[in-house]
């Protein structure tokens, strides 16, 4: 006879200890799916990290941009024969200048000294940054071909002295996207003025619109509509929501298209930053050492020190490329045609501690092997005076330096003439230093191409030798 058997109810209590992993694997699938499908919408992104061409030497640039064209011959390129000639005519020919106003001969008012196991000499304008000098690598002989500012400023960008080509940032990004996720991969840092040129200093020409450096501006509020309107967080997720299942309907009935596809990268990224860049500029959890190291307790140091801070933040968030703009201190930036002593004192002040504290903080934290820092401006100035106490626009040789990501430090590369006035030995383009900064970042400046007009673009053009000296 067959016998049927019965099971008691479960108590409420007993179904839930029965069911307890079940619940939690439900919303492990619900986390995983949501997981897995961002990461698919960033694997599509133009910003999604790719590999290099070759192993990367740097994965992050830092570049300070001394807009105006700081005097190579007051800075990092010393000549005693200025003081030798002080007051007198120069003795040897010159083209003409910007305003075309020459001088006599100025010499330096700064003393040059000798710093580091390198010995390499800087100007008292740089007390601090001279403590670096064993870990930079000093061209002297750079060139621009451009001595009016707008076009010195595309050319030092970009490569073309043509506004609408993308700038030096949007290539690095195009080429290795960004290891940020909620931050954007080519950030610009304003300490209170654009540089002339304006934002084309830093578009993404005909890559995509992901590839646009994004300006932050000192203080409270970097970003403009950071917090929603209202303070819905909620009802502001929503309405993104809505736009981005709008824009892809378009997407999926009228096919590819640039900018709309970039907006829904970006409406998703600028929801993200409403966490991320509070956090990025709250230096609350940095030491009191630190922000003395930055010069954050001096009032002539404390902006731009903020900035170099926060690029180094940037730095550890994994933001490919990081460009820092001069503070406005009424001198029409590096720009001294005349009252050079004030003018430069000055903006060397603001900036010699915080970069200083920079490349400290970076070494300190092993972050400066793997992040490229690029100081200099768009051209130098003349060794003869404007009028009597100014320099005019020099683009025939002036200095930058790089430090960190792959360089060689303690090094000095090329030379100008007794006059620093042209480069005569081991002259260096405006290509070449792109090539090279694309080099360390593992990318080959030949490769790293857009189809774009009919041919294969590219950030050096046709010219361009990696400076292969400066590389450690």
């Amino acid at each position: 006879m067959h016998c049927q058997r019965f099971h008691r109810p479960l108590t409420r209590r007993e179904m839930l200890a029965t069911c307890a992993n079940g619940f939690g694997a439900v919303a492990l699938a619900a986390l995983l799916t949501e997981q897995a499908q961002a990461e698919a919408r960033r694997s599509r992104s133009p910003l999604a990290p790719r590999p290099p061409h070759y192993p990367a030497r740097a994965r992050s640039v830092i570049f300070l941009f001394m807009d105006g064209g700081p005097s190579q011959v007051d800075t990092f390129d010393p000549k005693p024969r200025l003081a030798r000639e002080h007051s007198q005519p120069i003795k040897m020919k010159v083209p003409a200048t910007q305003f075309d106003n020459v001088g006599n001969v100025l010499k330096s008012p700064w003393e040059f000294r000798q710093y580091g196991q390198s010995g390499i000499p800087v100007s008292d304008l740089f007390p601090h940054v001279a403590q670096c000098v064993d870990d930079m690598a000093i061209i002297r002989s750079m060139t621009s071909d451009f001595s009016e500012h707008t076009n010195a400023n595309y050319f030092l960008h970009s490569g073309s002295g043509i506004q609408g080509r993308p700038s030096m940032g949007a290539w690095a990004t195009y080429g290795l996207g960004s290891e940020a996720q909620d931050l954007p991969g080519f950030i610009v840092l304003s300490s209170g003025m654009i540089p002339p040129g304006g934002m084309d200093c830093f578009t993404n020409g005909f890559l995509s619109a992901a590839h646009q450096g994004s300006l932050f501006r000192s203080g409270s509020t970097p970003v403009a509509d950071l917090k929603p309107a209202d303070g819905n967080v909620r009802a502001q997720r929503a309405r993104y929501e809505l736009m981005r299942r709008l824009d892809r309907y378009h997407l999926q009935q009228h096919g590819t298209h640039d900018a709309l596809e970039s907006a829904i990268i970006n409406y998703e990224l600028a929801f993200k930053m409403q966490t991320a860049v509070p956090d990025l500029m709250d230096l609350r959890g940095e030491t009191e050492a630190t922000r003395r190291l930055y010069g954050l307790d001096d009032p002539a140091t404390q902006l731009f020190g903020q900035q170099c801070l926060i690029a180094r933040r940037l730095v550890e968030r994994g933001v490919r490329f990081i460009e820092l703009l001069c503070p406005n201190l009424g001198h029409d930036r590096w720009d001294q045609h005349s009252n050079l002593l004030q003018g430069h004192a000055d903006n060397a002040r603001a900036v010699d501690k915080p970069i200083a504290g920079l490349l400290k903080d970076l070494k300190s934290r092993g972050l400066l092997d793997s992040t490229l820092v690029i100081w200099g401006g768009e051209f130098g100035r003349t060794p003869m005076a404007q009028g009597t106490d100014g320099r005019d626009h020099n683009p025939f040789g002036f200095s930058m330096w790089l430090a960190g990501g792959g360089i060689r430090g303690g090094t000095i590369y090329g030379a100008t003439d007794e006059y620093g006035y042209f480069a005569v030995e081991n002259k260096v383009t405006v290509h070449d230093l792109h090539a090279t900064m694309l080099h360390l970042l593992g990318l080959d400046h030949k490769r790293l191409t857009f189809r774009y007009g009919g041919r294969d673009m590219r950030l050096t053009d046709v010219y361009g030798e990696i400076i292969r000296p400066i590389l450690a």
